[in-house]
C-alpha cells in the first residue's frame, strides 16, 4: 500500500515562494505517475501538477503555469512542487498522489497572506 507524507507548507507573504515536498514509500517510487492536488476552504479538491515516473513530462493546470513546477528524485523517493509569486488564492491544503495510491495523505497547508 502507498504511503504519502507531505511536508513544507507554511505561512508566506503574497509574492513569496514554498517548495512542497510529498515522500512516498510502499512501493516503487520509480514506477508511479504523481501528482499534486490542492483544496482550498469550502472548495472542491483540484488538480495542479501532474509528473510521469521518469519525470520526462510534467503538466499543469492552467491557473499555475508559469508560477509553479513540480519535479521529482526518484532516488530519495520525493516529488516536489516549487511555488513562487504566491497569491492569497493559493492559500489551500496541498496533497500528493498517484497513478497507484487509493487513498490520500494528511496533506500540507499552504497560507499565504500579509
Amino acid at each position: 500500500q502507498v504511503q504519502l507524507v507531505e511536508s513544507g507548507g507554511g505561512l508566506v507573504q503574497p509574492g513569496g515562494s514554498l517548495r512542497l515536498s510529498c515522500e512516498v514509500s510502499g512501493f516503487a517510487f520509480s514506477t508511479l505517475d504523481m501528482k499534486w492536488y490542492r483544496q482550498a476552504p469550502g472548495k472542491e479538491r483540484e488538480l495542479v501538477a501532474g509528473i510521469t515516473s521518469s519525470g520526462s513530462r510534467t503538466n499543469y493546470a492552467e491557473f499555475v503555469k508559469g508560477q509553479f513546477t513540480i519535479s521529482r528524485d526518484n532516488a530519495k523517493n520525493t516529488v516536489y512542487l516549487q511555488m513562487n509569486s504566491l497569491k492569497p488564492e493559493d492559500t489551500a491544503v496541498y496533497y500528493c498522489n498517484c497513478n497507484r495510491c487509493s487513498g490520500w495523505g494528511q496533506g500540507t497547508q499552504v497560507t499565504v497572506s500579509s
